[in-house]
C-alpha cells in the first residue's frame, strides 16, 4: 500500500473544504482523490449556493428526474 502526503497548503485547503462541506478532512478525502481539490471545490460551492436560494427537491422529484434522464439517454442511445 502506497502512502499519500499532502502539503501543509493542501491539508488546510483540505480543512476549509470539509468544514464548508460539513465534513471531517477524512470523511472529504476520498472526494479530492477521486475529483481533486478543484472540483470537489466546485461542487461544494454549487451545493451551497443551492440550499441558500431554497432550489431544493424532495426525493420522489429527484427521483422522476432522475428516471426521466435514464429514459431520455437510452433512447437517444437506441437511436
Amino acid at each position: 500500500m502506497t502512502a499519500l502526503a499532502l502539503s501543509q497548503v493542501e491539508m488546510k485547503r483540505l480543512e476549509r473544504l470539509a468544514k464548508e462541506a460539513g465534513r471531517t478532512p477524512r470523511a472529504l478525502f476520498k472526494f479530492v482523490l477521486r475529483d481533486g481539490f478543484e472540483e470537489t471545490e466546485r461542487t461544494i460551492t454549487a451545493v451551497r449556493s443551492r440550499m441558500r436560494s431554497g432550489a431544493t427537491l424532495g426525493h420522489a422529484e429527484a427521483m422522476e428526474r432522475l428516471d426521466q434522464l435514464l429514459s431520455d439517454a437510452k433512447q437517444k442511445k437506441a437511436a
